[in-house]
């Protein structure tokens, strides 16, 4: 299984581009900062994640979601074929609510 849940906000929002086909697509860089817990001990996380919106959710993020923290469903893929680099792909996003832990589901969507 391939899925990722996040919480970041949205650092970068590059300009709306189409495909070829008429597809919407945006380019975001997101930042994450958490407290986890990991072999007993705690552990700081804080990191710049790239991540890629195709479809009806690009138009609505790039209107949105800039310098506002959400909360993120998607999946990993290669920046290219044959590229060890990855990059979220996000298929679901949502405003985050201070202090909520849960996901999209039940949350206003962007």
């Amino acid at each position: 299984m391939n899925k990722v849940h996040l919480t970041a906000q949205v650092v970068e929002c590059k300009p709306l581009r189409y495909t070829p086909a008429g597809i919407p697509v945006l380019e975001l860089a997101l930042a994450h900062e958490s407290e986890l817990i990991e072999g007993g001990r705690s552990r700081r996380v804080e990191m710049l994640v790239n991540a890629v919106v195709v479809g009806d959710l690009a138009g609505r993020l790039e209107r949105e979601a800039l310098g506002r923290s959400i909360r993120i469903e998607g999946f990993l893929a290669p920046t290219r074929k044959g590229s060890s680099r990855l990059r979220l792909h996000i298929q679901q996003a949502a405003i985050a609510r201070e202090g909520d832990e849960s996901g999209p589901a039940g949350q206003p969507q962007v």
